[in-house]
């Protein structure tokens, strides 16, 4: 008979320093959901990623350090607690991914960001990160998303200012960073990058313990 085990994997934490912006847009209320939902399940505003994303970061620091940027990462690993909480506060097809299973996020090996300026102040692109937008986010609160789905539109590669469109010109510029840095892109969702090979992250769930501390793990049969 076969019996659930669980198997601890080690993260790597991402601290705010010269180079990034810790800034986890679930750990307060800024956000489509206007809910800390990462406060509720513990992370709280901690970034952890696998160490193979931790190593892609690592090669877009001289990267953003030439052109004198910084990253901002707004989402980086997502409790399977939390991205089921998640989908109940907004249901609305597409939105999110259909399981945590078929989440990045939930894996450890994507990153949600956006560039910003030495100062911190965040370059202009076609929409904030996640298409974020209070006005929007209210009228999901009241059931109404047709105004959203158009403005989610902006997320993808294929909406177009025009060519000297500087939000259009920074999107580029920071797809080609990432991309750089070993990261691949999402088509629909400018600010998302994740790591090749998905097939090769399995999906990790953790438990917050007293003290802040988290622990990471895969289950697996024995």
């Amino acid at each position: 008979m076969n019996k659930q085990m669980k198997k601890m994997v080690r993260l790597v934490e991402i601290k705010t320093d010269e180079t990034f912006i810790i800034d986890m847009m679930y750990a307060g209320t800024e956000n489509m959901m206007q809910t800390a939902v990462y406060q509720e399940v513990g992370l709280g505003n901690r970034c952890f990623v696998h160490p193979d994303l931790a190593q892609c970061l690592k090669k877009l620091q001289p990267l953003l350090q030439e052109r004198g940027l910084k990253l901002k990462i707004c989402d980086a690993y997502r409790p399977v607690q939390a991205f089921y909480r998640m989908k109940e506060i907004i249901p609305m097809q597409g939105f999110f991914a259909a399981t945590a299973e078929c989440s990045q996020h939930c894996h450890a090996s994507a990153i949600d960001a956006v560039l910003t300026d030495s100062d911190g102040c965040e370059l202009k692109f076609p929409c904030r990160v996640d298409a974020y937008d209070p006005k929007y986010a209210q009228q999901i609160r009241q059931g109404q998303w047709d105004e959203f789905r158009h403005h989610l539109e902006k997320a993808k590669y294929s909406w177009n200012e025009g060519e000297n469109s500087e939000s259009i010109k920074n999107r580029t510029i920071f797809r080609e960073l990432m991309e750089q840095a070993g990261f691949e892109a999402l088509e629909h969702e400018w600010w998302h990058f994740n790591l090749p090979h998905k097939e090769n992250y399995p999906l990790i769930d953790c438990e917050c313990t007293k003290g802040n501390e988290i622990k990471f793990f895969v289950e697996g049969n024995t």
